[in-house]
């Protein structure tokens, strides 16, 4: 499957096909969290690593829902969603761990913001409510992992500038 970029997704408008295609890619990613956070929750060492630890596991419970959320989109679209999680990266060391979790973190919020838009272009406006809550989720694991390895939460900017825009 061709990885579709950011910039590629403006010019071409978005079909219901391609947006089941795309939102199977962030049910894996789902699972990768949910896989990931389960993980981490359990192996993180240290009192530094205490409280972020149990965030891990709420985590990994917020993750479970949005899987579920997506998964219920694509069936709405007609289609079925996907069983395969994307991979999981570990690690010995617990600021990798938590590296590993910001990064898939951004991507993740990346991808539901383009999906928002896309659900808007298809009049599919219920849908992108659904994922616009997934993103509240998202960008709150992003801060307490930022937080947790003493670090600003990263800017993602816009994935698309609007016109006329500020």
């Amino acid at each position: 499957m061709t990885k579709v970029t950011s910039d590629e997704q403006e010019k071409t408008p978005v079909t219901r096909e391609r947006l089941v295609e795309l939102l199977n890619e962030d049910l894996s990613r789902e699972y990768q969290a949910i896989i990931g956070y389960v993980v981490y929750s359990q192996v993180l060492k240290g009192a530094e690593y205490m409280n972020i630890a149990d965030q891990l596991a709420i985590h990994a419970k917020q993750e479970l829902d949005h899987a579920l959320i997506i998964a219920r989109q694509i069936d709405y679209l007609g289609a079925m969603p996907t069983v395969t999680p994307l991979p999981v990266q570990t690690s010995e060391k617990a600021k990798d761990m938590l590296r590993f979790d910001l990064t898939h973190e951004g991507e993740t919020i990346r991808n539901y913001r383009d999906r928002v838009r896309q659900c808007e272009e298809l009049g599919e406006f219920a849908m992108a409510e659904q994922i616009r809550d997934i993103l509240i989720n998202e960008q709150d694991h992003q801060i307490d992992l930022a937080t947790a390895l003493g670090e600003n939460v990263p800017v993602m900017g816009n994935t698309k500038v609007r016109k006329g825009g500020k």
